[in-house]
């Protein structure tokens, strides 16, 4: 009885402790749930969601809770977001069953400098060779990230509204500060059937449970900032903040690409906006 009670007790106050809790477009959020969403357990941060084409030269790699991106092009690729280093030889499965080899990647991008998104940069530098990449104001974060001791590579540091090019393909590295110091959005063009679509990778906009003034004055800065960006077709680094899994269910049915979803671009703007001004 005693230890039923002792349970109940730690329960109520882990619940408790679970505030704020932001309703928007009808659905209710606290930290704890955001969280649990993005992060789900740890069979769903390390087994692959089926690889698939998102738009034009974009391919998802990633495990059903951490987003990798293949940006494809004839001159070489761009892998974005290596996740965990354990995910190595799951994204390159997941590569590889979409016909490209990781051998051509010369490029490695990541949204933020957490190990769930960057962890990985070392290995798939080994693997490939490839340029690895990050925004200045990221670069102390990501040097302290050393798994197995190595160094983490840094080939070259980008700033706000720099480009990465390889080929035609040109994407743009926008400073969304707020969830690290160098959150990082990256936005390009996409081509399908004739038409071209804004896609917008976004970093995550989730804000800590007390935010210092200087990331309150990043995130004033940022919610305002994406919302100006063009965009039809939303992703972001976690696939719950673009409800990847109901529009690739989508994709068997046929139809327009589930993906370009324009109303659908600030959803997760909205949510953790809401959050960051509760918890203030």
């Amino acid at each position: 009885m005693r230890f039923a009670l002792l349970g109940i007790v730690l329960a109520l106050a882990q619940a408790a402790t679970d505030r704020p809790a932001v309703t928007v477009r009808g659905r209710t959020y606290t930290p704890a749930s955001i969280l649990a969403r993005n992060m789900g357990s740890v069979e769903d941060q390390e087994t692959a969601f089926p690889p698939h084409k998102v738009i034009g030269n974009i391919y998802y790699v990633g495990t059903r809770t951490l987003s990798s991106f293949l940006i494809t092009s004839p001159e070489g690729h761009i892998l974005l977001d290596t996740t965990y280093e354990r995910n190595a030889k799951v994204i390159q499965k997941s590569i590889e069953q979409l016909g490209f080899k990781v051998a051509d990647i010369k490029v490695i991008l990541g949204n933020h400098a957490h190990g769930d998104h960057q962890e990985g940069d070392a290995i798939w530098k080994e693997m490939t060779g490839a340029r690895v990449l990050a925004m200045a104001e990221d670069v102390p974060a990501l040097m302290q990230m050393m798994p197995g001791g190595r160094t983490h590579p840094i080939d070259g540091v980008l700033h706000d509204n720099d480009t990465v090019n390889i080929g035609s393909t040109r994407l743009y590295a926008r400073l969304t500060a707020g969830h690290t110091r160098g959150a990082t959005t990256f936005t390009m063009k996409a081509g399908e059937a004739g038409k071209s679509y804004d896609v917008v990778f976004f970093s995550s906009l989730r804000a800590p449970a007390v935010s210092t003034p200087a990331i309150a004055a990043e995130f004033d800065r940022t919610f305002p900032f994406v919302r100006r960006l063009p965009c039809d077709v939303p992703l972001g680094d976690h696939p719950a903040e673009y409800d990847m899994q109901t529009k690739y269910a989508k994709l068997a049915a046929g139809g327009p690409n589930p993906f370009v979803d324009s109303a659908g671009c600030f959803a997760e703007a909205d949510i953790q906006e809401a959050m960051y001004r509760a918890l203030r």
